[in-house]
């Protein structure tokens, strides 16, 4: 990812921050229209469906623009990437399900589900710093 040095350098490190620009202005502008009381009067069902899938299709690119980071990275870059993937999803997961266990047992306070996404990019970026190596 950036954190590699010289990757934002390549051919594939500029495609990946041009779509990562792309997709989380998209992000941005539909959550900062949302706080603005933008989508307050919304009354119908399907277009409530219509913004929380528009919400949505800016992660699932950025999470799209990542994999193909990885696989139009050389082999070093896409095997510490996967590796830094792969830590921080583990790492996601786990929190949520200790959360989710806690609200379930222990009455803790409930947390939305899209909380999954920040969260995953601060295991990403907690993680990150000790991939260094592509073994």
């Amino acid at each position: 990812m950036l954190s590699l040095g010289k990757s934002n350098t390549t051919s594939a490190g500029r495609r990946y921050v041009t779509r990562t620009m792309a997709f989380m202005s998209g992000y941005v502008a539909i959550n900062v229209a949302a706080i603005l009381g933008a989508f307050d009067d919304m009354a119908s069902p399907v277009a409530a469906w219509g913004l929380a899938l528009a919400v949505s299709a800016p992660v699932i690119g950025q999470i799209w623009a990542t994999l193909a980071l990885m696989r139009e990275s050389d082999e070093y870059v896409r095997a510490v990437t996967a590796k830094q993937f792969i830590l921080a999803a583990g790492m996601a997961m786990a929190i949520a399900s200790v959360w989710g266990f806690g609200e379930s047992y222990a009455d803790a306070y409930h947390l939305p589900g899209w909380l999954i996404y920040p969260l995953f990019w601060l295991c990403f970026g907690l993680a990150a710093p000790f991939v260094r190596s592509s073994r």
